[in-house]
């Protein structure tokens, strides 16, 4: 399902609209999440590389002007990442398949209540720990706190001795979350499931060159769109729930581009690539562009943010494509170059450096 739906939606919103309901069907089937969350992670990224709207590195290497000239457009995109990225799905379940081939580790060792009851009591604990020794009253709040871990404690050794655990019925359960998370407003999903359509056309409509719809204005349309059809009299609730972070950080992350290349540092590393390439034949100097721009991003994504390393790349391959003495054709690069980005960061280990990643980890507590 993750892979399915970033390819469509961004993913770090997909990873997040997501996670609830997983952890809940997890628990609902007595299954430990730790593993379906990891393989989760892991596709939603790979599936959000096959399109020019899937992951921030994408829309920055489409949205450039040099690369539309070129002809990339979102279906050129997605059909040359599609076949890529169907081969690297494949690869990574048998990879998933051998690493997690141990059923057992899906479920818990415990009863699901003795579970429950472990995470209540480290919750519990961590509340006790955070108060300080200044005033009294707080060491009566953690005398209380530590009073009901021992408690809690005392309850989790007498089920696990006497072996009297609760049994949920997984049919019942279904039904309490169908009474629980009702679709609350039918209308309002009709209308999203309408503009959701409308801006998927209009990516589509990005192929008509006539146009000039960038997938900007087609996502800015959809906007607008929706705030129009939904009618919600609190437009400043709305306005202040947009990243407005976000957005400053992608425009100051141009800004800075744009100095570097005045400055020549793009030019430089242009010229040091340019060198590289040159040491082969000429028939050999594509293959040799492609291998550099795929490993350098690559390698790179697993130790930096793939958004910065995408905007100074898109600018050196652009800059290699029109350089005279190599006479490269851009799209080859173009597609290295988000394999690179994307992959390189999805098969990194650090949480901290994939956004995506890092909130699925923190809000499930991995």
């Amino acid at each position: 399902m993750p892979g399915f739906a970033s390819p469509r939606w961004y993913t770090l919103a997909q990873s997040l609209g997501t996670l609830d309901w997983t952890r809940r069907l997890c628990e609902v089937m007595k299954l430990n999440p730790v593993r379906i969350l990891m393989a989760m992670m892991i596709y939603s990224n790979i599936g959000g590389a096959t399109t020019p709207v899937g992951d921030p590195p994408n829309v920055i290497i489409v949205s450039t002007q040099e690369v539309i000239n070129a002809g990339v457009n979102f279906l050129t995109f997605c059909g040359h990442m599609t076949v890529g990225i169907v081969l690297v799905a494949i690869v990574v379940f048998f990879q998933l398949r051998f690493i997690f081939r141990d059923i057992n580790g899906f479920s818990f060792p415990d009863p699901h209540d003795v579970e429950e009851l472990r995470h209540e009591i480290t919750i519990w604990q961590r509340a006790a720990e955070s108060l300080s020794s200044y005033s009294r009253d707080e060491d009566v709040v953690r005398g209380s706190l530590q009073k009901k871990v021992k408690r809690l404690l005392d309850e989790m050794k007498i089920k696990l001795a006497s072996g009297s655990v609760s049994i949920e019925n997984y049919k019942a359960n279904l039904v309490v979350l169908q009474k629980k998370y009702p679709i609350r407003d039918w209308p309002l999903l009709l209308k999203c499931i309408f503009v959701l359509a409308f801006v998927i056309t209009l990516f589509f409509m990005h192929n008509v060159p006539e146009l000039k719809l960038s997938m900007g204005w087609a996502a800015l349309l959809g906007a607008l769109l929706l705030l129009i059809l939904a009618d919600n009299p609190n437009m400043e609730g709305i306005l202040a729930r947009v990243e407005w972070s976000t957005l400053i950080f992608f425009a100051s992350l141009f800004i800075l581009m744009e100095a570097l290349s005045q400055l020549g540092m793009i030019n430089w590393i242009g010229a040091q690539a340019e060198n590289i390439i040159l040491l082969v034949g000429k028939d050999y100097q594509l293959a040799m562009a492609i291998f550099i721009i795929l490993w350098v991003s690559a390698l790179a994504s697993s130790f930096v943010d793939n958004i910065p390393l995408t905007t100074m790349m898109v600018r050196i391959i652009i800059s290699l494509s029109q350089n005279k003495n190599l006479d490269l054709p851009l799209q080859p690069l173009v597609w290295a170059l988000a394999f690179g980005a994307c992959l390189g960061e999805a098969d990194n280990g650090n949480v901290f450096f994939l956004a995506a990643r890092f909130r699925v980890a923190r809000l499930s507590g991995l």
